[in-house]
């Protein structure tokens, strides 16, 4: 493992690294944690804020340019935010089993699945974890 790609990239790179890393962190210990007590509620809100963080962070990279200064990874961050939303609405509505796996597809899919695609060769964390 070699930090030093991620120390000498930009700001928001490092922020955005950071939020994803915790929000995975987090969101793992709601997988294992009782569901619906007040740990479980503030857990969760912290967690939303994290992957909101990791999301509204990835409009400041500019690494991969399909779309001019935009990727897909944007129109990811883009429904992202907008499932975030729905998915505290379903919770706050008692709508507890859409909201169960509204939470579980953003976890997979914009923690677990996208960061899969940030260890593919000539990506920063690539650099980080495989050629250190």
């Amino acid at each position: 493992m070699n930090v030093a790609p991620l120390a000498s990239a930009g700001l928001v790179v490092q922020a955005h690294t950071l939020a994803a890393l915790l929000a995975i962190v987090l969101g793992s210990a709601q997988f294992i944690l009782p569901k619906g007590d007040r740990r479980h509620r503030r857990l969760g809100r912290a967690w939303v804020a994290l992957l909101a963080a990791a999301a509204l962070s990835s409009f400041g990279i500019h690494g991969m340019r399909e779309f001019d200064p935009w990727s897909w990874i944007h129109g990811l961050s883009v429904f992202t935010l907008v499932m975030l939303v729905v998915g505290v609405q379903h919770a706050h509505a008692g709508r507890i089993f859409a909201h169960r796996w509204t939470m579980i597809g953003l976890f997979a899919g914009a923690l677990l699945i996208t960061g899969l695609f940030t260890l593919v060769p000539g990506r920063l964390m690539h650099a980080v974890l495989f050629d250190g």
